[in-house]
């Protein structure tokens, strides 16, 4: 694009021609000659007629089974070298604004807080009371292997030796080379333990370096603003994970693997904290010091350097005795640090000793970031969450009622359930037997619950139930903690995902607060979490978000009347069909008084890598963050008027309506799913340690919602995320509601958000091209189905720029417009290639049609940007 900021494209073309040139080099000229004609005919077919097209698809279909693959893979890296130029341009102008757009953020944010009479003192009490915790999962949508994301990254800091003045480009060709001579997939799936892995080494190479930045950066703010200071060990932002934890549907996360994850943790915490203790230790070389710390070191000459080797020593010893326990030789836990206090009071005392002896301006430095580190990642990084489907917790119940000769639990009704339940919570004696025999499903359940009980608190964050619907899904697992053995009351945290489980929601959590020996339980904090995917699945874009909106306003009203802190968990998705957008934007768009200063959040797939995977984009979103938890919690916006409310429980229904007369009830639907998309082929894709389904032969019900969009998301027909939107706006539309349709967009963050992410849905979708996947992979019976599919999303465009008042979808953002065009002429040829691929891989399977139809589906990832 002609607009296109110039460094960016001369980014652009320089990855490119070093690309060219490593192909060349390996295949020859040409084969080059034949990726720049093909790139050619995709860029022309943009704004040419048929004929353009007709020749892309011809020069595409006439490729010979050798051939298709190193196609495949050129279109694919062009994309992925993009995508890093893009990043490292985010990254240029946070260093010529010097970090100012993330200052005037806050800066402005704090000033009007002030302004609508919230002082220093309250601000910062909501600051120090403030709990983002940042759930890092491993849902598969990350398509790049590891050794590729490391290879990416270096190629992002030669740029930046680039922006310097630096010879870079021998380095540059060396690396694309190395990439082009790496196989972008998988030859297995990770293993749970190597997901984890992965969580940690985003940590390690990004978040360790932008956490102190970022508190650094909010101080300095309050300093300025309002002359007040944030405390070294206040963080309103920390991180747990499900990677090694989340269970749900997945066999290869058992209670061994959650044992190691958790020990893993902690040896990864005290590797990075010896780290720094070590480089702190060669800074602090200064004899001056306070008589507590002389008093501490016995008059030692480098009290510093002393009190901190003995710290060094106890995380050598902490990291040895982790590794030995894990390699199953003798160790004693007893001699690890376990209370978080051993690694922060000599921190502390080394500080306090600094700026009594005049040396602040030492203890601002390397000291205060270590510090501050603490606050935020604790002894293990990260908390830990363990997620269950509430149908294995009722197979332990079942065979324990069995075994005590007691009938069927899962035949009992719910008030049965929670009278046996709760006779057993107040009963001294033991339920599960020492002689039992369960089966090893059952046993699977119970070693997890024995592993929690093995762990100590701050290794552990929530027991998230899958799929609850009734008070007695969360007894049932508070149960099973208490007879293993878990002392602690640890979080049980109901999990609403469908659009009815939300409807009951705050029925189902009004009834668990009734009954006193929960309330004892949960003392006085109760947590929810808000199912974005499988709602989304079950009733449609539209009515999944309504849904999600209503139930948590009722139940931040139910816990308010109640007198119980509420903390709503929204497990979101990179998408817009899985709950996704601007982070900033969704707080903002919560119901009014419904985000308390507390808030969890999971970050899914590649949008932890896009988010957090480079240390000056990942300070700007941990600031986007904690100003809209700020905001939300001290200025909430308004109440949504009572017609809005009127007419998006209208749209709502109508939407469903639509959304499930065709996903469930329209006959053809299904074939034409599994004959016009990847879906049946993307099984094959290793993406992640969890199966594409909850159950092997079950069919499109069964399908996991990342797959469900990952698929739609491949031929760009992005179903999912608006399929019944556009019918419900055309029936407000055509009812006369176009000025109450304007008045909510401009006032309601919630409707903007959900327009505005709509919006950027469609832009991203294109017609044309889920027309040829039709035309090459269905029947034409199918193809009616298709038409109108097709008809009623280009009727949702239309629809959105009249309530948007716009000429063309984005109108208003033209980065991200910009974004989406330039990498068309990229996308298009895989798209057409992918089309290819899989009518003849279906008809005459080949391995290495296998294989180029797999770099495909990672190059049409690359190039949405977000897939799942």
């Amino acid at each position: 694009m002609s607009d296109l900021h110039e460094a960016l494209r001369d980014d652009v073309r320089i990855l490119g021609e070093s690309l060219g040139r490593t192909m060349e080099s390996h295949l020859g000229h040409d084969f080059l000659d034949k990726v720049e004609y093909i790139r050619k005919l995709a860029k022309s077919a943009r704004h040419a007629e048929d004929a353009t097209q007709a020749a892309l698809r011809e020069a595409l279909s006439e490729l010979s089974e050798d051939e298709v693959l190193p196609i495949a893979r050129a279109f694919t890296q062009f994309l992925n070298l993009a995508n890093i130029a893009e990043e490292h341009h985010r990254v240029r102008r946070h260093y010529e604004t010097e970090g100012d757009e993330d200052e005037e953020l806050i800066d402005s944010l704090l000033k009007r807080l002030h302004g609508e009479g919230r002082g220093p003192d309250e601000i910062l009490a909501c600051l120090n009371e403030m709990c983002i915790d940042l759930v890092l999962t491993a849902h598969p949508t990350e398509v790049n292997r590891r050794t590729l994301i490391q290879k990416y990254d270096a190629i992002a800091e030669t740029l930046k030796q680039r922006d310097r003045g630096e010879s870079v480009q021998h380095r540059l060709d060396q690396l694309i080379s190395q990439i082009w001579h790496t196989n972008e997939i998988r030859q297995h799936r990770p293993t749970p333990v190597e997901e984890a892995k992965w969580g940690f080494a985003v940590i390690e190479n990004s978040l360790w370096s932008a956490v102190p930045r970022f508190l650094r950066l909010l101080d300095d703010r309050l300093q300025e603003t309002l002359n007040t200071s944030l405390p070294l060990t206040c963080s309103p932002v920390c991180f747990s994970s499900w990677m090694g934890g989340d269970r749900d549907g997945n066999p290869n996360v058992t209670a061994e693997v959650t044992s190691e994850v958790l020990l893993l943790a902690r040896w990864m915490a005290a590797d990075l904290y010896a780290r720094d203790v070590d480089l702190l230790r060669g800074e602090l070389s200064m004899y001056q010091a306070n008589a507590e710390l002389r008093h501490e070191t016995d008059n030692h000459p480098e009290p510093y350097r002393e009190i901190l080797g003995r710290l060094r020593s106890r995380l050598h010893e902490t990291r040895q005795g982790i590794e030995d326990y894990l390699k199953g030789r003798a160790s004693n836990p007893d001699l690890w640090i376990s209370e978080l206090d051993e690694l922060l009071e000599p921190l502390l005392l080394c500080h306090r000793s600094l700026n009594d002896s005049g040396m602040g301006c030492i203890a601002a430095g390397a000291l205060e970031d270590l510090i501050r580190r603490i606050a935020c990642f604790g002894l293990t990084l990260v908390r830990l969450d363990i997620r269950q489907n509430a149908e294995r917790h009722t197979e332990v119940f079942d065979a324990l009622t069995e075994f005590y000769q007691l009938g069927h639990y899962s035949e009992w009704d719910e008030a049965q359930k929670q009278a046996f339940l709760l006779q057993e919570l107040n009963s001294r004696r033991p339920l599960i037997p020492h002689r039992w025999a369960p089966s090893a499903s059952v046993q699977e359940v119970i070693s997890t619950c024995r592993v929690i009980a093995a762990n100590p608190d701050y290794s552990l964050g929530s027991y998230v139930i899958s799929m609850a619907g009734q008070p007695s899904d969360v007894l049932a697992v508070i149960l099973l903690l208490q007879e293993v053995g878990v002392e602690r009351n640890m979080r049980v945290v109901p999990l609403f995902e469908t659009l009815d489980d939300l409807d009951n929601a705050r029925d189902c959590i009004e009834s668990l607060l009734q009954i006193d020996w929960y309330r004892d339980y949960i003392e006085g904090h109760q947590e929810v979490m808000i199912g974005y995917s499988d709602s989304s699945k079950d009733a449609g874009q539209l009515a999944a978000a309504w849904g999600q909106y209503r139930a948590q306003e009722a139940l931040t009203e139910l816990c308010r009347r109640e007198q119980v802190r509420l903390t709503l968990f929204h497990g979101r998705g990179g998408t817009v069909g899985r709950g996704g957008g601007p982070s900033h934007t969704a707080i903002l768009a919560q119901p009014p008084g419904s985000v308390a200063g507390s808030l969890r959040v999971t970050e899914q797939g590649e949008m932890i890598r896009f988010k957090f995977g480079i240390p000056e984009i990942a300070v700007r979103n941990l600031t986007l963050y904690t100003g809209a938890v700020l905001e939300a919690t001290l200025s909430p916006g308004p109440q949504p008027e009572p017609e809005w409310r009127t007419l998006m429980n209208s749209m709502a229904t109508c939407g469903m309506t639509i959304y499930r007369s065709l996903v469930r009830e329209e006959p053809q639907f299904v074939p034409y799913f599994r004959a016009v998309t990847p879906e049946q082929e993307l099984a094959k894709l290793p993406l992640g340690s969890r199966p594409a389904k909850r159950k092997v032969d079950g069919g499109v019900e069964s399908l996991r919602a990342i797959p469900w969009i990952f698929a739609w998301t491949q031929i760009r027909l992005m179903l999912p995320a608006w399929l019944g939107s556009g019918a419900a706006l055309k029936q407000a539309l055509d009812e006369g509601q176009e000025p109450l349709l304007h008045g909510m967009y401009e006032q309601w963050p919630f409707f903007q958000s959900w327009i505005d992410m709509l919006e950027m849905v469609l832009a991203k979708s294109d017609v044309n091209i889920s027309a040829y996947y039709e035309k090459r992979l269905a029947s034409p019976e199918l193809g009616v189905l298709g038409s109108s599919l097709r008809s009623r999303l280009q009727q949702a465009v239309e629809q959105v720029k009249q309530i948007k008042q716009e000429q063309q979808l984005l109108e208003g953002n033209s980065v991200i417009r910009q974004s989406i065009e330039v990498r068309n002429p990229y996308i298009d040829p895989l798209h057409v290639l992918q089309a290819e691929l899989l009518f003849r891989d279906r008809n005459q399977p080949d391995q290495r049609l296998e294989q180029a139809l797999m770099v495909t589906m990672a190059g049409i990832s690359a190039g949405m940007r977000n897939t799942g």
